[in-house]
């Protein structure tokens, strides 16, 4: 009856268990970059920065001027805005994929680890923090 209970959780942690490990990566990963969305601040990156009237004014040169002046500082405040959130939801990305990555691998040796603290036990072994 127990060898029973071990082939079934085996095969469940190598079976099901592992697909469900790589289904939950591929959701979190999914979900870090639609929160990132890196290709719409790609597609937008030299886009006004939270400026609602961006369009073409009509007036004396003074003011076609200034507000020249106003949309090209807030396309350069977007652009570098813009720019500090594609580095860091890539770093973030490129994070999460190596961890997750490491821990599906790891995933494959986890019921081993009770084993080796048998042989380690057995062979005297104890944590250098003890």
């Amino acid at each position: 009856m127990e060898a029973m209970i071990v082939v079934w959780a085996l095969s469940w942690w190598y079976g099901a268990g592992w697909k469900a490990r790589a289904l939950l990566f591929r959701e979190r990963m999914a979900r870090t970059i639609d929160y990132f969305s890196i290709d719409i601040l790609v597609r937008t990156l030299f886009a006004p920065f939270r400026q609602i009237s961006a369009g073409k004014v009509n007036g004396p040169l003074e003011v076609r001027w200034r507000y020249f002046v106003d949309r090209l500082i807030s396309r350069a405040i977007g652009a570098f805005m813009r720019t500090i959130l594609i580095v860091v939801g890539c770093v973030w990305v490129v994070l999460q994929a190596v961890f997750g990555v490491v821990a599906l691998v790891l995933w494959a040796f986890i019921p081993f680890l009770p084993i080796i603290g048998f042989i380690a036990a057995i062979a005297g072994w104890a944590p250098s923090w003890l």
